[in-house]
């Protein structure tokens, strides 16, 4: 069993940063790979984490940061970085062409409680019933803050669905993956390696599926382009800084949060209503992380 990590302000700071951002990129993925983009869902995953893994990789060379890694570190971030970008990233983009934005938040919302089973299975140790509780509430928020849309009618399919599953259950094993076996790099290098490989993983699936050859709109550069500025070089890096620093549970609670943080920006931004509906799952969130943080700082 891994040694048990403390709650720190700079692990804090990091986790922030993923809150906040990764609530806004649901709407650029949307916008890269609708109907019409022109950027098919692979070919745009391999965009944004081919050019993220060459900046960050270059600024980690000029930042005279160690960029040589060892066997297992090599290992680690190759099978990561493969298990994050190609399974749990790529699943999404792929899932989100077939599927309301409603039912994806809340699919993907499940990742916490993935790394829960698989981190139960691992240590061989039931998680205690208050950390099962405040899963269960920052789920049943999420189901509350979707329920709005979700109840006028899904537009999704099995495979969508299947897809969905497996994006949090690969997601949530590259997570454990990395926290369990820490490299030696900076998070700048080791996101940069890991987007790398994530790459190749894109590169596979792109010709398995046989996606066509990207004609993008205007639009969809730029929201490639936001991806990769902010949802990748700002946001995975603070990931990967964030679970070096904190406990798995700890840094999983984003993925009840940033549905939240997307309704609000959705209120401040677009002037979207907010509804009782929003309120009550934002509160059930908000009720779900505390109880996470409280069971991992007793």
């Amino acid at each position: 069993m891994p040694s048990k990590k403390e709650i720190t302000w700079k692990g804090l700071l990091n986790l922030f940063v993923v809150y906040i951002v990764w609530g806004s990129t649901y709407l650029a993925i949307r916008v890269a790979v609708r109907n019409g983009s022109g950027f098919p869902p692979f070919a745009m995953g391999w965009t944004r984490v081919f050019i993220a893994g060459i900046i960050l990789l270059a600024w980690a060379r000029l930042a005279k940061s160690r960029v040589r890694l060892s066997r297992q570190e090599f290992i680690t971030l190759l099978i990561s970085g493969l298990l994050l970008w190609a399974g749990g990233n790529g699943l999404v983009n792929w899932s989100e062409q077939r599927t309301d934005s409603g039912l994806t938040a809340l699919m993907i919302a499940a990742t916490p409680i993935w790394v829960a089973i698989i981190e139960a299975i691992l240590d061989r140790r039931l998680p205690s019933w208050r950390m099962v509780a405040s899963l269960g509430i920052g789920f049943s928020g999420i189901a509350v803050l979707s329920w709005p849309v979700i109840s006028q009618g899904i537009r999704a399919d099995v495979l969508a669905i299947v897809g969905l599953l497996f994006a949090g259950f690969s997601w949530g094993l590259g997570t454990i993956l990395q926290g369990r076996r820490p490299v030696g790099v900076k998070g700048s290098a080791s996101s940069g390696y890991q987007q790398l490989f994530g790459s190749l993983g894109f590169i596979v699936l792109f010709f398995v599926s046989g996606e066509p050859i990207p004609h993008p709109t205007p639009e969809a550069w730029w929201a490639v382009a936001y991806l990769i500025g902010i949802g990748s070089l700002l946001g995975f890096t603070s990931y990967v800084r964030a679970i070096q620093l904190l406990p798995t549970s700890i840094v999983m609670t984003y993925g009840y949060v940033n549905p939240v943080i997307a309704v609000f920006l959705g209120w401040l931004i677009l002037g979207e209503a907010i509804t009782p509906w929003t309120l009550a799952g934002a509160l059930l969130v908000l009720l779900g992380v505390a109880g996470v943080f409280n069971e991992r700082r007793s």
